[in-house]
């Protein structure tokens, strides 16, 4: 299948536009269909060729590749599908249970989750039968506070908003919620678990991924990554993660919205104390009283937002004062001849597995990013989506039988001391790979490539290859200090923010975009 590709749908006319919103990623793109939905007129501005952003897949080698991993969970938990109707638009998940494959660098079995609580236990009480009744405690206290946390994630986190969902849920989870917020996720999963295989796997999907160490404290929620495969379902999207930006873009059109592609937006205008349009890097100016920024929140207030009123500027001096972080995350992909087989797991690795660090070798990855960095055993999640999924495999039907190879490593940072010029280090993590795997791994790997943080950068308009995520969860509307972040509404009237960095966070979730439109149509 071919990367998400759609054509400029051309330049915009004369009249002014309802709304404008700059960023063609998943979140961007939701936003956007909602609002053009809506019946407002809706420009979509994107400075690639393609929408999406690091959701999309595209071509290499012949076979279909995601940007990112290409494990769904939340996005199937919000109303987005149904209210944008994307399955009528061409989205058709499949579910991926068992959920996940566990190992922990340090040794002992691996094991794997599903989404069955009971079918999980089976599985430990096989290979780690000391963790059975933790576990069982762990997901009874838990459960709650995720299904508080979906559950929050469905509206713009107001303090009332929270109230209510609490209410409404008699408490539940409450508490807890409360009191884990606070700690470090580290202590929460040693207060459970004592093998690597459980505490450092659930790590590597919370606090690794925010690109945190799991012992600062305020990680608790990094804590929940295997409660919450509980209470969702882990799914991939027929043909690929870019599936789900492809299903949006219809939808979009479908309700009127337009799309311009290869237009860089470099600036945000205002005029008579309010947004007024957006000007691109061939100085076209288009202008409406609305505009919407699903980028980086440093690049919006700080790089492009011009001739700002006097009430921005207690929000330009405070993004001025955060310091913008850099990219730690890259991403292997590759063509093989045959599907890895592992030595400490009898499965085929279709479902991704997650192969962890101790917690204390989490932290001090996380110290050793910031001299760049990288430890010997990264933390890695690997998958074989071509055994699930079929679709993306190579084309060429005079060689059948090849697979796609993904294989996810943290921390990897932007400024590494050695340089990204170089595929040693990428190639030094196959290497590791393969000691895992039974002899011939090497050998079946056709050709591969890796995006690096410097790659996000140049490729995705990431700045120094980070996409500013939220990791502060639903009570950060209390007490969070940058209220756009979960507002969605800025100081600058008419200028809102979604994606990544605004409530609730990084992945493929979709309820930022929706989160923000909610707030802009009620507002109407």
């Amino acid at each position: 299948m071919e990367s998400v590709d759609t054509p400029n749908l051309g330049a915009p006319d004369s009249s002014q536009w309802d709304a404008i919103v700059i960023g063609a990623g998943h979140n961007g793109l939701v936003t956007a269909a909602y609002l053009a939905k809506a019946g407002m007129r809706t420009l979509l501005v994107e400075a690639r060729a393609t929408v999406g952003g690091t959701a999309a897949s595209e071509e290499f080698g012949g076979a279909t590749v995601n940007i990112c991993n290409c494990d769904h969970l939340t996005f199937r938990t919000t109303p987005v599908m149904s209210e944008l109707d994307l399955p009528g638009f061409g989205l058709t998940y499949m579910d991926v249970d068992p959920s996940q494959h566990n190992l922990a660098w340090s040794g002992g079995p691996a094991w794997t989750h599903y989404h069955s609580l009971e079918d999980t236990i089976e599985e430990l009480r096989r290979t780690y039968p000391d963790e059975v009744e933790p576990y069982r405690r762990y997901v009874r206290a838990a459960r709650p506070v995720v299904e508080m946390i979906m559950a929050a994630a469905a509206e713009p986190p107001t303090p009332i908003g929270l109230t209510k969902v609490a209410l409404k849920r008699r408490l539940a989870g409450v508490p807890t919620m409360m009191k884990w917020s606070r700690m470090s996720a580290a202590n929460l999963l040693r207060s459970f678990f004592r093998h690597d295989a459980l505490t450092g796997t659930a790590a590597v999907t919370g606090p690794m991924v925010w690109g945190i160490s799991p012992e600062f404290p305020g990680t608790g929620f990094g804590a929940l990554a295997h409660a919450i495969r509980h209470v969702g379902k882990v799914g991939r999207p027929i043909g690929g993660s870019g599936q789900v930006p492809r299903s949006l873009l219809a939808s979009f059109t479908h309700h009127g919205g337009t799309l311009m592609t290869s237009a860089k937006v470099t600036q945000i205008l205002c005029e008579a104390d309010r947004v007024h349009g957006v000007a691109l890097a061939d100085g076209t100016e288009i202008h409406s009283s609305l505009v919407v920024s699903a980028c980086d929140p440093h690049s919006t207030f700080l790089r492009w937002l011009t001739s700002p009123p006097a009430v921005a500027d207690d929000l330009i001096r405070r993004w001025k004062a955060i310091p913008h972080a850099e990219g730690y995350e890259s991403k292997i992909d590759a063509i093989l001849t045959e599907p890895p087989r592992l030595k400490a797991l009898a499965h085929p690795i279709g479902p991704t597995l997650a192969i962890a660090p101790s917690l204390a070798q989490m932290h001090e990855a996380y110290e050793m990013m910031g001299r760049g960095e990288i430890m010997n055993r990264p933390a890695m999640l690997v998958n074989v989506p071509t055994l699930l999924d079929p679709t993306m495999a190579p084309t060429d039907p005079s060689r059948p039988g090849r697979h796609v190879f993904s294989l996810e490593a943290l921390f990897t940072p932007y400024g590494f001391t050695g340089g990204w010029e170089s595929r040693a280090e990428p190639e030094r993590w196959l290497s590791i790979f393969a000691e895992l795997c039974e002899p011939g791994f090497l050998d079946s790997i056709e050709q591969w490539r890796a995006m690096t943080p410097a790659a996000y950068e140049t490729e995705f308009h990431l700045p120094a290859g980070h996409a500013t995520s939220f990791a502060g969860g639903p009570l950060a509307a209390f007490r969070n200090p940058n209220p756009e972040l979960t507002r969605y509404e800025t100081a600058v009237p008419g200028l809102y923010l979604t994606g990544a960095a605004t409530f609730p966070g990084a992945g493929v979730w979709g309820a930022s975009g929706r989160n923000c439109a909610q707030v802009i149509l009620n507002k109407r």
